[in-house]
């Protein structure tokens, strides 16, 4: 398992120059845009605009902070993001974000199509993960991670934690109320 802090993360220009993002973990480490099988990363949403195109590659998006995001595709359909809420669309859609109010903050899953696939959850207290999970990112709050062979972990506001191999049953422990975190989870085909 391998801690990382948000804060030690460099914010990286968007595919499309519109905004930045901060990798959290991809697949294979030191992938490009063009070369990774997944990719989690946090983006700095600061005014509406277009999101970057990445055909071939399923997203998930998931709203941390902000009064709302909607996502307007081409074909005029709109959906509302509201915070926590995991939303999954095609990267090669032409889809536009339009703020609802402040800067966001989201949370988002890529996965190269027919090469993996992924699922995003959030957890507000505690959890047995049988299966594990490939990744954990804490939005706030404190957690406590276990291994099934008896690793552990605590998990502060904005830390990720990587399983670089999945070790079996995660037990997730909150810390203190309030305590919010994200789970990834991966299977490659």
């Amino acid at each position: 398992m391998r801690l990382i802090s948000f804060d030690d993360l460099p914010a990286t220009p968007w595919k499309n120059g519109g905004g930045v993002t901060r990798e959290l973990h991809g697949y294979p480490a030191a992938a490009s845009f063009d070369q990774f099988l997944w990719r989690v990363s946090i983006a700095d949403v600061t005014q509406s605009g277009p999101f970057s195109s990445f055909p071939g590659v399923d997203r998930v998006i998931t709203l941390l902070q902000g009064e709302g995001m909607r996502l307007v595709s081409a074909s005029g359909d709109r959906t509302l993001l509201t915070p926590l809420q995991p939303h999954r669309f095609s990267g090669e859609e032409q889809i536009s974000a339009q703020l609802e109010g402040i800067a966001c903050l989201d949370f988002n899953l890529m996965l190269r199509r027919g090469l993996a696939t992924g699922l995003v959850d959030i957890w507000h207290a505690d959890q047995d993960l049988p299966q594990g999970c490939d990744l954990l990112f804490c939005l706030q709050g404190r957690w406590d991670v276990l291994t099934a062979s008896s690793e552990h972990a605590t998990l502060g506001p904005r830390q990720t934690l990587v399983c670089e191999q999945k070790q079996g049953a995660l037990s997730l422990r909150s810390l203190q109320a309030g305590s919010i975190v994200i789970s990834v989870n991966i299977n490659l085909l």
